[in-house]
């Protein structure tokens, strides 16, 4: 990352709030198994991000915004704006600074996805013990891999290993989440789930976020999707849909299951494997000639106000007005 500037390093002021640096203690787990088994032997890492509080009186909802495989961008922060427009406090999550990582568009293995979502749990725990904020009234908004993330934390038998069984997300916005990987059992407790996504994505596969939402469902959870018609991959983003030919992507790929110990079942074999790796499957979806070269992100005409007013709709349903209203939308 020679050159290029930290996140942290940034002074970045949104709404009239000045973003404050918050260190995250988090880890780099190989893969799920590991994660869930032996997260104290996972590979420390010093995660960060900004929060943003809004003057208010009392312990504030938090919404915890994720970035994708770009990283931290101009549409996360004007996301986070607009939350903060809301009176919501906003979390904006950095993965990649910490781990030198600038993009993983081409190279979706520069680390697990198992560490995404350990990051979001371990900002989670971050966030709850702040007093500023209301513990019971935190959210995820995750984009794309984010979205992978945000799904997987909300999952219980990956979060109690790591922040116990008293703790969880309000509620999780899985923004164009790619849903390769998804436990077999999603049980995900008292947290409320949402995915909105565009029938013209081309970096992953809309028929398994529906899946992920239905199987949500029927372990219990409480889940919803939007399909947004003529939509692409980052469809709340206001510039003019183009191709990133960089892109490395496999939406045709079998999907991956993991079972409540964390381990990949093989789709080959059907057996759980607690040795393989992200990189394991990727290579075997190459190998099977799912992968290609090219997909596109940016939006056309309203979309980007479809996506706001889809965002704020939800995280009022589940986290209530700012002051603890009770004020909510129904979806």
């Amino acid at each position: 990352m020679d050159g290029v500037e930290r996140f942290r390093d940034r002074s970045v002021t949104l709404a009239g709030v000045v973003g404050r640096n918050v260190e995250i203690p988090s880890a780099n787990p190989v893969n799920y198994h590991q994660a869930i088994n032996d997260p104290g032997g996972c590979e420390p890492l010093l995660a960060d991000g900004k929060l943003f509080l809004p003057r208010a009186d009392g312990p504030l909802p938090v919404v915890m915004v994720v970035p994708g495989s770009l990283g931290v961008g101009e549409s996360h922060l004007g996301h986070a704006g607009t939350l903060l427009e809301a009176g919501y406090a906003a979390f904006v999550l950095d993965p990649f600074g910490p781990r030198s990582v600038v993009s993983t568009v081409a190279n979706q293995t520069h680390y697990s996805f198992a560490a995404s979502a350990f990051d979001v749990l371990a900002t989670l725990r971050v966030l709850a013990d702040l007093d500023a904020i209301d513990a019971d009234r935190i959210s995820a908004q995750g984009h794309s891999r984010g979205g992978s993330a945000v799904l997987t934390a909300a999952v219980r038998s990956f979060a109690d290993p790591i922040v116990g069984d008293g703790l969880a997300l309000a509620g999780v916005y899985a923004v164009y989440p790619w849903c390769g990987h998804q436990f077999a059992h999603p049980d995900v407790g008292s947290t409320r789930v949402r995915a909105i996504v565009g029938d013209r994505d081309d970096w992953l596969s809309v028929q398994q976020v529906q899946s992920q939402v239905q199987a949500i469902n029927l372990t219990g959870g409480e889940a919803s999707i939007r399909v947004v018609g003529g939509a692409s991959h980052s469809f709340d983003r206001s510039e003019e849909l183009h191709e990133i030919p960089e892109a490395s992507v496999a939406p045709g790929a079998p999907t991956t299951y993991i079972d409540d110990a964390g381990s990949m079942i093989d789709s080959l074999t059907g057996s759980p494997d607690a040795s393989i790796t992200d990189r394991d499957m990727f290579m075997a979806a190459i190998d099977a000639g799912k992968g290609r070269w090219g997909a596109h992100i940016g939006s056309i005409g309203d979309q980007p106000e479809i996506f706001r007013q889809d965002m704020l709709a939800f995280h009022a349903s589940v986290l209530g007005g700012p002051l603890g209203d009770g004020v909510g939308l129904c979806l």
